[in-house]
């Protein structure tokens, strides 16, 4: 929400520097994001002062320029060559002093010394145009005689500088979208801190109707979607370019002025939030407004030309044939006000929040008004709103009231009721706040007081306060006007010691985990769980179909809750790559979510939702670059597989519990799967497919793990920690050249061998894989080592020709392989 500084000061009295007003509003939760100065005319108009001509004469060297001589105030007068015919001795001019900075547009330049036709010149006198006070080029400005010598341009124009006071706006305080809304606060913040002040805003008091020429009749028929409707007719508008000062305001804060109309419609949602629509009401057929929704499918150009087709859940503002506007979110194209316009009609409404919400989520519609009607205005402010406007469009259009206010309002909204305690507010603060500040504070928020007694107050709230609905809203309005640095923090701290649980393991781990990876020269991250749903198109394992989908998106690109935290690593990758930052190790534990439309019943609709923690892990470009001790090395999917197998080792799972195999996830070009004995995939790692990565045009290998880390919590649920020592006896190892088809894997025969010989062996590993030259088609050999170890004993040469006999024979009846 942008503030005028000096708009803001037409609400409410007060002293304070434009800084000052930001710490006040952000010390009672209006938190200001930034403060910027806005110049009425680029470059405040430093550097220019008011100069007398004391001498005037023809250039030697030309005969359109004059040498003159000018005192600025200073010591010495300043020779200027001036090419103005208008030029001459004894006039008060504008002088850019040396150093000064002109613009022109978007360009601009400084005054220098310099050399016309060989004669020197020590700065510039100006024309309206060169400054930008005016748009006159015919010659140098002009002063009147009392102007007074040196004294700066901007003093003598009295040009004041605005200042623009850019507000976050929490999703509660739709009562503060305006500089009004503002202003109550900033008055509340004033009061209680001492300060002589007072609020106040113009009244309607002028407001009365000319004639009755164009009566409007209004058919509320959806009651539920608008609770109070609200318009008036103006004849004889002239539409036409705003004056300076309206134009003023809106482009102080970041408002383009349109026409009049147009832009009292804006200036009265800025300055008391209450959203406007105008009509040429010639367009309204049959002079009447129906206030209802539309069928199924009905087609609707908005005011930028696209079509829409409108829901039965869209709330409509029709004439008696056609509807005009979608309500609270975008006008008609054809229905608004155009520089052809004389009769205008006025709308002023209170919608519902949820219907405008919804209604803007489904059209992709974000506008002023839907962001102020989705949140919940004033419904006591439609009134005073529209006789505003209507005010200011006859004095700035020539318009005349042509009806009677015609105001629909057939349930008034209630002010809320509030039961506050003393007590209450002590032990929600903390704090012993006196009854007599309490009383002040709510007063100050334009809270009345209905009733009171030794133990608290009967509140009756404003409606346009829609977030104090119960005692600890008022407690939180009461803290935040006091001041959350006045309460001050105890000497003591009082807690109870608990046992240590499941999740506080979990999070112990993964703390380790994380240390871990960042000393390896990971750098975290943390992506939105609310994704694209393109993403998932014609993926096989993460079908679009078990997607949990978003029933009101912000967007097309936050419509659906992630299945995989892949798709946010590659957003992170592709915004690291494009800005030369392509070595990078990245990981992310967060939630992914998953549906299953089988599982859905009415009787519980929570079961076809499941919600599951993972870690991801994603390598791409160098792993070793710019070294002068080591040359440059790709990442690669090896070095992914042993981050994989440390963090797992880490954790203590038992690699005894799961089984290696080649997964089908086609996220992956190829991919390992890590699964448990029950068949649950505990990780998977592998290279992110070429037609992932092109989407988001990474032209670089991606080498991408994804850890269920629920699911390994589980499997280390049971895991023990034994210690013993490290064995006496001398391991033994053995390779063997084994001939397979070349669709058996090596997990596989590791698989096999464990199953084999459960006692001492320890380790399997393969360090050669050969497809060649004198192998029978269809054929590969693994080079295989075998670790064997007794812990009891010393190996003899019977013992393991044994074992590796029995490992021989075992691969080659389930695996066909031969040796080599």
């Amino acid at each position: 929400m942008n503030i005028s500084y000096k708009w803001l000061k037409e609400y409410v009295d007060f002293n304070l520097t434009p800084q000052e007003v930001c710490d006040a509003l952000t010390s009672e939760g209006l938190e200001v994001d930034a403060l910027e100065e806005v110049q009425s005319i680029k470059g405040g108009l430093k550097g220019l002062y008011v100069g007398k001509v004391l001498t005037c004469e023809l250039h030697p060297n030309s005969d359109h320029l004059h040498v003159t001589t000018v005192d600025l105030g200073k010591e010495e007068p300043s020779q200027i060559v001036c090419g103005a015919p208008n030029v001459a001795a004894g006039q008060k001019v504008i002088v850019a002093d040396l150093g000064c900075v002109l613009y022109d547009g978007d360009k601009e330049f400084v005054i220098k010394k310099s050399k016309l036709r060989g004669v020197e010149s020590f700065g510039m006198i100006c024309a309206e145009d060169e400054i930008g006070v005016g748009t006159s080029h015919d010659g140098i400005i002009v002063l009147p005689e009392d102007a007074k010598v040196g004294t700066p341009a901007a003093e003598y124009y009295n040009l004041e500088s605005d200042w623009l006071i850019e507000i976050d706006i929490t999703a509660n305080r739709a009562d503060a979208l305006s500089h009004w809304g503002v202003a109550r606060d900033l008055y509340a913040w004033l009061k209680r801190n001492g300060y002589e002040t007072s609020l106040h805003r113009p009244n309607c008091d002028a407001f009365a109707v000319d004639n009755n020429d164009l009566p409007i009749d209004v058919d509320l028929v959806c009651h539920d979607a608008c609770k109070r409707y609200a318009c008036v007719s103006l004849t004889g508008c002239e539409v036409k370019e705003s004056p300076e000062w309206l134009q003023e305001k809106l482009n102080v804060i970041g408002l383009r002025p349109i026409n009049n109309i147009v832009d009292i419609t804006n200036y009265i949602m800025m300055a008391y939030g209450q959203p406007l629509h105008c009509f040429d009401a010639d367009m309204v057929k049959g002079h009447k407004i129906v206030v209802k929704t539309m069928p199924e499918g009905t087609p609707f150009v908005t005011l930028d030309g696209e079509e829409h087709k409108l829901s039965e859940k869209d709330l409509a503002i029709c004439n008696a044939e056609d509807p005009m506007c979608i309500a609270g979110v975008f006008g008609g194209k054809g229905s608004g006000t155009y520089d052809s316009t004389v009769n205008v009609v006025l709308e002023s409404a209170y919608f519902h929040p949820t219907w405008i919400r919804k209604s803007a989520r489904r059209h992709g519609l974000s506008t002023d008004a839907s962001f102020r009607f989705e949140r919940g205005i004033d419904p006591n402010g439609t009134i005073y709103a529209l006789k505003q406007a209507a005010l200011m469009a006859k004095e700035l259009a020539g318009a005349k009231v042509s009806m009677e206010i015609k105001d629909v309002y057939p349930e008034p909204i209630e002010d809320a009721k509030v039961s506050l305690k003393y007590d209450y507010v002590t032990g929600l603060i903390g704090k012993e706040i006196p009854v007599d500040m309490i009383k002040s504070i709510v007063e100050s928020l334009e809270m009345k007081i209905l009733a009171e007694d030794a133990e608290g107050l009967e509140l009756q709230v404003p409606a346009y306060r829609v977030d104090v609905q119960r005692p600890c809203d008022v407690v939180e309005d009461i803290l935040r006007v006091y001041g959350y640095n006045n309460v001050e923090i105890p000497t003591q701290l009082k807690s109870s010691l608990v046992i240590k649980g499941e999740d506080d393991i979990k999070h112990k781990l993964e703390n380790l985990v994380g240390e871990q990876l960042v000393g390896c020269g990971f750098n975290e991250i943390l992506n939105n769980s609310l994704t694209k749903a393109a993403y998932y198109d014609n993926l096989n394992h993460y079908h679009a179909d078990n997607l949990v989908r978003i029933m009101n998106p912000l967007s097309s690109d936050l419509n659906v809750m992630r299945e995989t935290l892949l798709f946010g690593g590659l957003e992170s990758l592709e915004h690291n790559i494009k800005r030369k930052n392509p070595n990078l190790h990245f990981f992310e534990f967060g939630n992914i979510y998953h549906f299953n439309k089988e599982k859905h019943s009415d009787e519980n609709p929570h079961a076809a939702y499941t919600e599951e923690y993972h870690l991801g892990l994603w390598l791409t470009g160098k792993r070793v670059s710019g070294s002068w001790i080591h040359p440059d090395e790709d990442t690669s999917f090896f070095e992914l597989k042993a981050y994989v197998m440390n963090i797992l080792r880490r954790i203590g799972l038992p690699f005894g519990a799961v089984v290696f195999k080649k997964s089908d996830n086609d996220i992956f070009s190829s991919a390992i799967a890590i699964e448990n004995r029950g068949g649950k995939v505990l990780a998977e790692l592998g290279i992110v497919c070429k037609k992932q990565l092109k989407a988001f045009g990474i032209e670089t290998p991606v080498y991408y793990a994804e850890l269920n880390w629920t699911a390994l919590m589980k499997a280390i649920k049971k895991a023990k920690f034994s210690f013993k020592e490290i064995s006496k006896f001398p391991p033994v190892s053995r390779d063997l050249a084994l001939l397979v088809d070349n669709n058996v894997e090596f997990a596989e025969i590791e698989k096999i061998a464990y199953m084999t010989e459960k006692k001492i062996l320890k380790k399997v590993e393969l360090f050669d894989v050969y497809e060649g030259k004198n192998l029978p088609e269809g054929k590969k050999s693994y080079a295989v080592n075998f670790i064997l170890q007794d812990e009891e004993k010393t190996l003899t040469e019977k013992h393991i020709e044994a074992v590796m006999s029995k490992l021989i024979t075992n691969i080659k009846k389930q695996l066909g392989a031969e040796l080599r």
